[in-house]
């Protein structure tokens, strides 16, 4: 039901509004219609107000407070990127609230200790290889960790014995067209 029907459902018993009013329709009309377009703004501003909700603007405004925006393609993981980096205290310097910051990032990316005093490791379990965006992923991992650790980093390839599995000959390697890039992320 639209605002204009509401003011008519509300006006019409005290009876000098009727609907066949010229004047009086166009006026209701006219300012339900203005009402309409306030709940629309305003249901807009609710959900882009809250992460949990936001779609568009509301993402790009909590970004903007942000030195590094996540890699994500999705809203959906956007607004569980910015969430971990919102989340992120003085307190997280355990090694499971690490990998909660690291969330950020908007890519799965773990954090382990090498047994190395002051060295970490960062892995990508998800993507094969060195993941797209790498650039921007390390900036943000290297300012959510803290500073006095050094950061390796661990990619993971298709092994010989799983490529021996997949391609009997290098007949069959050759017949698929891959590159040497393509052919070294085919992991299952």
């Amino acid at each position: 039901m639209t605002h204009t029907d509401r003011l008519w459902e509300l006006l019409l018993p005290l009876g000098p509004y009727r609907r066949q009013g010229v004047y009086t329709a166009g006026e209701l009309k006219g300012e339900g219609e203005a009402l309409d377009g306030v709940l629309s703004a305003l249901e807009e501003l609710e959900r882009e107000a809250m992460l949990d909700t936001a779609e568009g603007r509301g993402l790009e405004e909590i970004e903007d407070l942000l030195s590094h925006r996540p890699v994500a393609g999705t809203a959906g993981a956007r607004r569980a990127a910015l969430s971990a980096l919102l989340r992120i205290g003085g307190d997280s310097f355990t090694v499971a609230a690490l990998n909660d910051n690291l969330k950020g990032c908007g890519l799965n990316a773990v954090v382990s200790e090498t047994g190395e005093k002051g060295v970490v490791e960062v892995r990508f379990p998800d993507v094969p290889g060195i993941p797209d965006g790498f650039q921007q992923l390390k900036q943000i991992i290297e300012e959510i960790l803290p500073c006095h650790l050094r950061v390796d980093y661990v990619y993971w390839y298709i092994t010989w014995g799983e490529l021996e599995e997949r391609f009997p000959t290098w007949g069959d390697i050759e017949a698929g067209g891959y590159t040497w890039g393509e052919l070294e992320k085919l992991v299952k």
